[in-house]
């Protein structure tokens, strides 16, 4: 029998949907779990898009241009003025969800054996595009004790090397829910100015950030041809199935780069473009309402979570998303558990064990994202479930965590 590639087995696994395959098994046993483990909000898609897809009179589907439909780039310029970022179309290429985008920044920005260093703990498919880009991720630890804030200058400075290409962020931050400050955002700048790299902003949600407007990499003086966003329409309208997202910078020899391999897939979807552009119209009350519905979700999770004995988390600052520590010692035991062996009133809870989303071995094990995607009568029952499992777990410790006994982990 013909074996597969040694790629496709160490490709990692994805910790939130790793699971899925037991959480299955649970429901078939009748109980209902509460997913917490993946960023499928239960909000409902942007209307506009709803009504044009129902109004599609189309005869052939066809290809679109390999950079996206120009009236979609046209109308992404005009999103991006709203936030002080001044582009041409020709800035954008619209990709395949932003996960593409992402891929192909690698692709364009790295050669095989080259460092991109990204905080962790980070969006756990970054490991896997570095995987098929031959690119080697070099974490950077943020701490769960500090609001998981951007480490410092020089501990970016120290992790410089040779091979060291791009610094890559994600601001407000999945999986931690971490909005990072202008004075952070400035220094970051210094330092990839300094050593000459490239600078990746996965901004895919800024509208969802609940205490301060964050600052893109694109508003940042000096930063023309360092900068990348990455963006997509996913978590802003929700709408993940459109798979339509984009990589922005001003940089042409970039650009250039990502087009050859644009070409190559042909074209990014071209109904999810049409959709996606007519959201862009008049969405500001939309995303006003769906921006204070995460917010109450956050406060709803953040206020449970303070009052569990032993849990120690923090108030995200943006994104739907919070990195909590429990009195655990093996999260991944822990996720498994609650789908296989634990229940209340026919219910049960489904998280993403914390190791996941980080690349240093040993972190995460006493911590798990939860995905605030539910609406707030949900959550309550979910954290209901959660808080009653933690007391019935047979792996839990003792150790009382928080911000001053808990050290470094």
């Amino acid at each position: 029998m013909p074996k597969v590639s040694h790629r496709s087995e160490t490709v990692p696994l994805s910790p939130f949907r790793k699971l899925i395959p037991i959480a299955d098994k649970a429901k078939a046993a009748g109980r209902h779990v509460y997913h917490l483990n993946i960023g499928q909000p239960d909000i409902k898609t942007h209307p506009r898009a709803v009504e044009q897809f129902r109004k599609i009179d189309w005869d052939v589907l066809e290809y679109s241009p390999s950079n996206g439909f120009a009236s979609y780039r046209e109308a992404l310029t005009d999103y991006y003025a709203r936030f002080d970022v001044p582009l041409v179309a020709d800035n954008i290429m619209v990709t395949t969800g932003g996960s593409e985008a992402i891929l192909f920044f690698m692709l364009s920005c790295l050669d095989p054996g080259d460092e991109v260093i990204v905080p962790e703990p980070f969006y756990a498919n970054y490991n896997g595009y570095a995987h098929i880009a031959d690119v080697r991720v070099v974490a950077i630890t943020s701490h769960i004790e500090d609001g998981f804030s951007l480490p410092s200058p020089e501990a970016f400075a120290n992790k410089i090397t040779s091979r060291t290409r791009a610094i890559m962020i994600t601001s407000p931050n999945n999986p931690t829910g971490a909005c990072y400050s202008d004075e952070e955002m400035a220094s970051l700048a210094e330092i990839v100015k300094e050593h000459d790299l490239f600078l990746c902003a996965d901004e895919v949600y800024r509208e969802f950030a609940y205490d301060q407007p964050i600052r893109s990499v694109l508003q940042i003086p000096g930063l023309e041809e360092h900068a990348i966003i990455i963006d997509s329409v996913s978590k802003r309208y929700s709408a993940t199935g459109a798979r339509v997202g984009a990589l922005v910078c001003r940089n042409p020899q970039i650009l250039a780069a990502v087009d050859r391999f644009a070409k190559l897939r042909l074209s990014p979807p071209g109904l999810g473009q049409m959709l996606s552009e007519c959201m862009l119209q008049d969405d500001r009350a939309y995303l006003d309402g769906v921006k204070e519905d995460y917010q109450a979700r956050r406060d709803t999770v953040y206020r449970r979570l303070q009052s569990m004995p032993g849990v120690f988390s923090y108030e995200p600052g943006g994104a739907f998303y919070c990195f909590a520590r429990f009195p655990i010692a093996d999260s991944e035991d822990f996720c498994r558990w609650l789908l296989e062996d634990f229940e209340h009133e026919g219910a049960t809870v489904m998280l993403s064990p914390g190791p996941g989303f980080y690349a240093t071995p040993g972190l995460g094990r006493n911590e798990c994202r939860i995905a605030y995607v539910l609406n707030v009568d949900d959550l309550e029952k979910a954290m209901d479930c959660l808080e009653l499992a933690l007391q019935v777990y047979p792996g839990k410790t003792e150790l009382v965590v928080d911000a001053l006994s808990s050290g470094r982990a």
